[in-house]
């Protein structure tokens, strides 16, 4: 266990090494208790706008019970937080950001509501995501609800065998592979102890199928998915489109040019690739993995050209994987060298993701 962000979080369960973990979400289910995100909802007739100023989403694009990926974003176009929003109606959303920036989003959500007529809430709760390529399977015998209709993106109040009340069920997750995150009410101790007991349920229950996991391969799995990681890939002096994530910048968006925050920055950088001078990309190598903020050299290790944001060993493909921030006349298949503890080490620049996403689509 670790202290983050004011929570006591796991980082290995016993019996269970690191790579354990990693390859059995890869091959069966992991549950992961992310209860520690803060989860929010927007209501009310200036709800939607109020979210199309703070992020570059297109919220007239999203059908009921639709979710994106998108971005908190500052007036000069860095990020602030990453987030997942759902439309739950044309006046009622849903959204989920993570717990170490809790304090500064809450802050700057509130900056920003003054200007608009809504209502702002934050919740408690257990948040599960039930990740794997049997996710599907173990999931369906606790509900009646058809999962095989709910795709990648799409979410869904359903009913619980084990629960009294309806839970809200998303088809997404933070590892590549297919899965849901439920957000189960707990205003009372009835509601708790049926979180928990759902949660023992499919660990007693299904032993071979289900384990529960950690922090150590939620991190390494959303690494070889391509996925950013706030304060490493993302930050507030990063863009989405330095962070290669122009694709949320919806062509709606970039054509009305409505004002979001930095929108000007942005939209700047889509149209001139000159005005940046590195973008986000993957690294792979061998021997010693890289780490935060190790420096990248060209081949002959004569000039600097970037820096690592994470790394860690890839369980799945052999060796490492990272991503980094690398000068943008740098291709992918070029070799570079980084530096670690002091020594010069051999590596590749690699196209993201490292191993290919196992979404349910339609």
């Amino acid at each position: 266990m670790v202290p983050y962000a004011g929570f006591e979080m796991p980082v290995l369960y016993k019996s269970q090494t690191h790579i354990d973990s990693h390859n059995w979400v890869r091959s069966k289910v992991g549950l992961f208790d992310v209860s520690h995100m803060l989860q929010h909802t927007f209501l009310g007739p200036e709800a939607q706008k109020l979210l199309e100023k703070i992020t570059p989403i297109d919220l007239d694009g999203l059908g009921e019970f639709q979710s994106s990926l998108s971005v908190l974003l500052n007036k000069q176009g860095g990020v602030i937080d990453d987030c997942i929003i759902t439309k739950h109606g044309k006046d009622q959303f849903y959204m989920v950001t993570n717990a170490g920036c809790r304090e500064k989003d809450l802050s700057f959500i509130k900056s920003e509501l003054s200007a608009f007529d809504l209502q702002h809430k934050t919740f408690e709760g257990t948040l599960l995501a039930i990740q794997g390529p049997k996710a599907q399977e173990i999931l369906q015998k606790y509900t009646t609800e058809d999962l095989s209709k709910i795709f990648f993106g799409h979410s869904k109040y359903i009913k619980l065998s084990t629960n009294s009340a309806p839970v809200h069920l998303a088809r997404s997750g933070y590892t590549g592979e297919d899965g849901f995150e439920l957000s189960i009410p707990s205003s009372n101790a009835q509601e708790s102890q049926e979180s928990i007991n759902f949660f023992m349920s499919m660990l007693n229950e299904y032993p071979d199928i289900v384990k529960p996991i950690g922090l150590a391969a939620r991190d390494s799995l959303r690494l070889e998915a391509g996925m950013c990681l706030y304060g490493h890939e993302l930050t507030e002096e990063i863009s989405p489109v330095q962070a290669s994530l122009t694709w949320l910048i919806p062509k709606s968006r970039r054509e009305q040019n409505t004002g979001f925050n930095g929108s000007s920055t942005i939209l700047s950088q889509i149209k001139d690739k000159s005005l940046l001078t590195n973008r986000r990309i993957g690294i792979v190598s061998k021997g010693p993995s890289p780490r935060d903020n190790n420096k990248i050299f060209n081949e002959d290790g004569s000039a600097e050209v970037g820096y690592i944001t994470s790394g860690s060993p890839s369980p799945t493909n052999g060796g490492n994987v990272a991503q980094a921030y690398i000068d943008k006349k740098v291709k992918i298949g070029t070799n570079v060298k980084i530096e670690i503890r002091g020594k010069l080490r051999d590596a590749t620049v690699a196209k993201l993701p490292f191993v290919a996403p196992n979404f349910y689509k339609e």
